[in-house]
Parts: C-alpha cells; structure tokens; sequence
C-alpha cells in the first residue's frame, strides 16, 4: 500500500515483511524497542496497550505475535501520525489503533483493569538544564519531561488486570528504583534479562517482565549479547530481527 510521505521522512525495513516510517527530525526507533516486543508473553487474544508509543515500533512488531486489538498511546502528535500512515503501509489498521493523548489519561480513555499486557519504552533520563538544548521531540522521548517513571508504573497499575503483565526497556542504572516502584505498586517482577553491546561489556539495558499481584518469584535470564568478536550481530539478535529466515 502506497502512503504520503512528508519532508525529511524515509521508509525503513523493521523486519522482512514489516515497514516504517521514520524521520530525522523525530526521535528513531532503536534497538531497545525491538528488544522489548521481542521479550515478554504475549496473549494470542488477549487486551493489549503500549504506552508511551513514539512511532508505532513496539505494536507494529507485536502484531506478529498476536490477534489481538493492539492500542498505541504517543502524546506527540507528530509521531501518532506517523505511527497511523506506518500502521496503514503493514495493512495493520484493523489490528493497531493509535491514541493521540497523555499517558496519564489512559485509565479514563480505557478503563481500568482490561489489559492482560502493557509495553513501555519510557523516556529514561531524568531532568537537567541540558534539556533546554535539545530538539524538543526528541528531548520528551528521551527525558522524564511529561511524565516519569513512577507515573508510568502507576498509569500500568490502573490499567492491567490482576494477572496482567507490564513489559519495559530501561537502563541497568536506574534498575533498583524500577524494581522498588514496582513492588510499591504490587506488580511483581517476573522475569529479568540484561542486555551487553559485547561480552566484556557492562550492560547498557534491562529488561523485565513484571505480574500484577503475582507471587515473589524471579527468573535472571542469560545476558543478551548484541555483538560478537567479529563485530556483527550474534545469532540470538539475528534471530530477532530476522527469524529463520536468514540463518
């Protein structure tokens, strides 16, 4: 399917079969939200929402996992339609649905206990006087400006159900107070893994899968190594990105 492009935009291939689109204005989409649709238990028919949705990344990917109704929030109104003309070029627009609103609106927009997942890939830095110089759309994406993440940890509470499951992508440093926010909230942490650009490497992500209300019980999972001595992709991120398609 044919869509507009604007100035500036490009397509890229998100995976062999799935497109998006993408702006250098804009903040991109990385590795991180690969990793992320990659990495939690995603009902086949269940209630699905990704919070804080940039453009469209994280449910595009789900959507080859799932046929469920999967529902984007973005608050940036630019990156919503973005995300709504990427949705349309994949033939997703039964599938996906982009909400253009503050995070913090959710619960009302939806209600509170109906989502079996939510996925987040909030911003990760807290405020400094260095926001001030940075492209006003990529410094929301990346700083904790319009919301936090205790808020995105509340906001999650609020809208999955007891059982439910809350997937996010962060940085290692901030991996105490994540975990300490999320027993605040009882919503356990299940399942944690940690991610190394290289095998000497300290890591540079994390992440966990959490349970409303589940029990205390946590699995650490083998590092994820991104690259091998030979400077490209280990098999366990080609497989990721590709499938058995390529190898």
């Amino acid at each position: 399917m044919e869509v507009t492009l604007y100035a500036n935009e490009r397509i890229d291939d998100l995976t062999e079969t799935l497109k998006i689109i993408q702006s250098k204005e804009v903040f991109a989409f990385s590795m991180d939200a690969v990793l992320l649709a990659h990495f939690p238990i995603v009902p086949r028919k269940g209630q699905i929402i990704d919070l804080c949705s940039g453009n469209g990344v994280i449910p595009i990917l789900l959507s080859r996992k799932t046929s469920s109704t999967i529902y984007g929030v973005e608050i940036q109104e630019r990156l919503v339609d973005m995300a709504n003309r990427s949705i349309a070029l994949n033939g997703l627009t039964s599938q996906i649905k982009m909400i253009h609103s503050d995070l913090k609106k959710a619960p009302r927009v939806f209600g509170k206990g109906v989502f079996d997942l939510v996925t987040v890939n909030p911003p990760y830095l807290p405020l400094t006087g260095q926001t001030q110089n940075l492209n006003q759309q990529v410094a929301i994406a990346r700083h904790e400006i319009l919301t936090n993440l205790e808020e995105v940890i509340q906001i999650s509470d609020q809208l999955l159900k007891v059982g439910g499951r809350l997937a996010m992508v962060h940085r290692p440093s901030r991996l105490v107070e994540l975990i300490s926010l999320l027993r605040d909230y009882r919503i356990e942490p299940k399942k944690i893994q940690f991610v190394h650009p290289h095998r000497h490497k300290e890591a540079n992500m994390v992440l966990i899968e959490a349970k409303k209300r589940g029990g205390k019980e946590l699995h650490v999972l083998p590092p994820l190594i991104v690259y091998g001595d030979n400077g490209e992709y280990t098999k366990e991120i080609h497989q990721i990105y590709y499938g058995n398609q390529n190898e």
